[in-house]
């Protein structure tokens, strides 16, 4: 699928605009502060409905105006596929978001999401690899929400009994008021802990691959570390073909993560008690990046460089292009923020060369010059932008 028509309303600088966008994408130049990344940020929106930036959806609403939308056609190349047309709409007076696909108002918007298949490439991606383990779980959090199919009901629903049974160890409720939450924390919880699982083992080869082909030859790895003690179990045997959207890895089996979880609960209902919340579970779970081999067991976070880390952000989030081919049957759509002025030569000729030879779809790019244009400087259409105003 491409993105073939964009249109603004009371979006951030950009004001009411709407594109035509090119089959093959565009090169969006100018000046910093102008709102090149705004535009990015508006189509990278309707993916996930939320701000690649982390700002509040009332932040995106133009000065002085009571809402914003954004509304995305999206084509495929094959004729017989048809389209989709997305639109996202927020209001500040009420909080009230709203989210259309095709025509039809979504009832929840898990059910909205994933339709443009993008990747976002930007500078700040370094916080992936040198922030604590909440950035990287959000970052799984948010690729399997849109490429797992369940994962995102199954995270919403342990966040739920996790939410209400910390409330009840603060305030210090005896054990009857906090064990009814240890089912669906358990159930829910399991199941968010087997497909990250599942993701982190089925691509940590490819991660290492792509890894190797940035930095030039050096290693770097990944592996998700629990909490809670696992079965030992051998590495990944890739994602089941057959069950595109469901990733099955060498593993525990079924079961024995949920068995695992439920031991550790237990064992830890002393510390619970004294902390007032609960200490073992998904959401203190980390994907470890580590440099050289796992026999080193040297941590990126620790003894990395700056240049060494970028190159562990990118390859993440080209295992992500990876998994939407892989997953959704089509080519990434490829937003990149002023991404190779982060990057030193050698890091970008390889990086420019590693994109050449994936199937990469639609390209979406910005920059401050023409000269910073490197992925399909030949092909890509200029546009401009100064003030907010794009001019194509």
């Amino acid at each position: 699928m491409r993105l073939s028509h964009l249109s603004l309303r009371s979006f951030r600088n950009l004001g009411d605009q709407a594109f035509a966008v090119p089959s093959e994408g565009f090169a969006l130049v100018g000046d910093n502060a102008h709102g090149k990344s705004n535009l990015l940020e508006a189509v990278y929106y309707l993916e996930t409905f939320r701000s690649f930036r982390g700002a509040r959806d009332r932040q995106l609403i133009a000065f002085g105006y009571p809402f914003f939308r954004i509304e995305g056609e999206l084509t495929s190349p094959e004729p017989d596929r048809g389209g989709t047309r997305v639109a996202a709409a927020y209001e500040r007076s009420t909080a009230r978001k709203k989210v259309v696909v095709d025509g039809v108002e979504v009832e929840r918007l898990g059910d909205g999401i994933g339709h443009v298949g993008a990747v976002i490439f930007s500078p700040a991606d370094i916080t992936l690899v040198s922030s604590g383990p909440s950035e990287r779980r959000r970052f799984l959090d948010i690729l399997l929400s849109l490429n797992a199919r369940g994962y995102l009901d199954h995270l919403q629903r342990y966040r739920q009994a996790l939410e209400r049974r910390n409330v009840a160890l603060r305030r210090g409720e005896p054990p009857a008021a906090v064990s009814p939450w240890n089912a669906p924390l358990l159930r829910h919880g399991s199941a968010v802990t087997e497909l990250r699982l599942d993701w982190v083992r089925t691509y940590e080869r490819s991660f290492r691959a792509t890894y190797e082909a940035v930095s030039g030859g050096a290693s770097a790895w990944m592996e998700y570390r629990c909490s809670f003690e696992l079965p030992n179990s051998p590495p990944s045997a890739g994602m089941a073909e057959e069950s595109p959207g469901v990733f099955v890895a060498a593993g525990p089996g079924r079961g024995e993560v949920a068995e695992a979880f439920e031991d550790a609960l237990l064992r830890s209902a002393e510390r619970e008690r004294r902390r007032g919340w609960t200490v073992v579970g998904p959401h203190r779970d980390d994907v470890f990046i580590g440099l050289g081999s796992p026999e080193e067991g040297l941590d990126l976070r620790q003894f990395g460089s700056g240049g060494q880390r970028r190159t562990a952000a990118l390859a993440l989030r080209l295992v992500e292009g990876e998994t939407i081919r892989q997953v959704r049957k089509r080519a990434p759509i490829i937003l990149m923020d002023d991404v190779f002025a982060e990057l030193d030569e050698g890091r970008s000729e390889r990086l420019l060369s590693l994109l050449d030879e994936q199937a990469i779809g639609q390209v979406l790019l910005t920059a401050p010059k023409d000269a910073d244009i490197r992925l399909r400087a030949d092909t890509l259409p200029r546009w401009r932008i100064r003030s907010g105003e794009v001019s194509t």
